[in-house]
């Protein structure tokens, strides 16, 4: 039997061999070029690499794999490395859009930049380039992806179609699912207070569920050639999976710990996200206890006891409570939809592996 194969450590070695790539396509092109190149290499460092993970087995369950030692081939590592490249372009845009200084315990993409600009002695609005060059990084690394998924396609002629079509959904369900999140801060106040759950469920399924599970397994489904029947096994897990994985982010993005998120803790709050975990609070308060929590969530200049008194409010109100109920109802109807599925037994167990790790997780 060969030695097993690590997912995370295939995929971060192939972003790995692009970037070198790109590195030597740009290397005539100038110091100020390569501020850019290297930014979106350092945007790529790190991570769980969970897109691409599910990816690998979405293709996997379908060929039915017997052993989880088998190698994917090097159009489904692509694959899965393009959704990685994405997703940095994704942190990219989101850092800038919330304002974030961090990301995974080092300065977001577009602070960095605003750092580099100061070190240089550059002229001009060190703050106002950081922010330019943030929407630029992003725009390349969608590019990268792109050059990385026509790759692994071009590996796949017979099921490059079905591929792209995964792909191309993914990209715009994650981009209105953004919008959607971002007006949700404005649109909360205009929408019947019964309806904030709803909309806020509404928003974790296209910016989170179909793009971080749904969409990474139907593509690796895709390129192993997946029935219809495969096709909705793969989807009846991967959106409730999905859903769970995003309510553990919010969660994490009020309660989480900086030294393991990278993150300040509470900083969802000071975002002002219009989560579930918000809407379910909101809807156990007296009206006056709710005006103030919404004069609260989105204050950027939240201090730490404020932090803490919203925190508490929230677990009193029973929001978490409610949250962690419908995270466990979410991974239930994900393995549910896993039972009977003609899918292969080790990928199914790799599936099962991967759940877990999404919804049981304190990063």
């Amino acid at each position: 039997m060969s030695p097993a194969v690590d997912p995370v450590r295939v995929i971060s070695q192939r972003v790995d061999e692009f970037v070198d790539a790109q590195r030597l396509l740009t290397d005539s092109y100038g110091a100020e070029a390569a501020l850019i190149v290297e930014a979106a290499a350092a945007s790529l460092a790190g991570g769980k690499r969970l897109r691409g993970q599910f990816c690998i087995a979405g293709w996997r369950a379908v060929e039915e794999a017997s052993v989880r030692t088998s190698a994917p081939p090097p159009a489904v590592v692509a694959a899965a490395a393009s959704l990685e490249v994405f997703q940095a372009a994704a942190l990219v845009h989101d850092d800038l859009i919330d304002n974030s200084d961090t990301r995974r315990g080092r300065p977001a993409a577009h602070r960095a930049l605003e750092a580099a600009h100061r070190d240089a002695g550059w002229v001009g609005d060190a703050d106002a380039f950081g922010r330019s060059g943030a929407v630029l990084l992003g725009d390349l690394l969608v590019a990268w992806s792109d050059d990385l998924f026509e790759e692994a396609v071009a590996g796949a002629p017979d099921r490059a179609a079905a591929a792209r079509g995964e792909y191309a959904t993914m990209r715009r369900e994650v981009t209105i699912g953004q919008f959607l999140d971002i007006a949700e801060e404005s649109a909360f106040r205009s929408a019947p207070d019964d309806e904030h759950a709803a909309r806020a469920l509404r928003v974790a399924s296209l910016k989170s569920a179909r793009y971080s599970v749904q969409q990474p397994l139907a593509i690796g489904a895709a390129l192993a050639g997946a029935d219809a029947a495969q096709a909705a096994a793969l989807r009846d897990f991967g959106h409730p999976l999905g859903m769970a994985f995003q309510l553990r982010d919010d969660v994490l993005g009020v309660f989480g710990d900086q030294a393991q998120t990278g993150k300040p803790a509470g900083d969802d709050l000071r975002e002002g996200k219009r989560t579930v975990l918000v809407a379910y609070t909101r809807e156990a308060l007296a009206p006056p206890a709710r005006r103030l929590v919404d004069e609260l969530v989105g204050d950027p200049d939240l201090n730490a006891q404020q932090i803490a008194a919203l925190q508490q409010t929230i677990v009193d109100s029973g929001a978490l409570d409610r949250v962690e109920a419908l995270i466990a109802d979410y991974a239930r109807d994900a393995d549910r939809a896993l039972s009977g599925a003609r899918l292969g037994n080790a990928a199914v167990g790799e599936l099962r592996d991967l759940a877990h790790a999404a919804t049981v997780r304190s990063t």
